[in-house]
């Protein structure tokens, strides 16, 4: 079994992306932590508004993952490490 293979194993849930989702171009931090994303057509979306977007096919490229009782997004492995959530730059909250 291929490292892409065990890595999609630990993910809860891979949603089918509906044709018109959104892909997440940007992390909005806040401390060092991911409390939002910034989606392909410039809007901003907290954390779990984004886990729910995912899981209705709203945004491709991401599986629901959870630590604890918090669930949340990770890249879908496809080989390449550029499109990686953690790899995407920084984006400051809309106010």
């Amino acid at each position: 079994m291929g490292g892409q293979e065990l890595v999609k194993q630990t993910l809860d849930q891979i949603p089918q992306a509906n044709t018109n989702a959104k892909r997440i171009v940007g992390l909005v931090k806040e401390g060092g932590r991911i409390t939002g994303y910034q989606l392909s057509d410039s809007t901003v979306v907290e954390k779990q508004q984004a886990v729910n977007m995912a899981k209705q096919g709203q945004i491709a490229d991401v599986a629901i993952a959870h630590r604890g009782d918090t669930e949340y997004l990770k890249s879908v492995p496809n080989g390449s490490e550029n499109d990686n959530l953690g790899n995407l730059p920084s984006v400051s909250p809309q106010s």
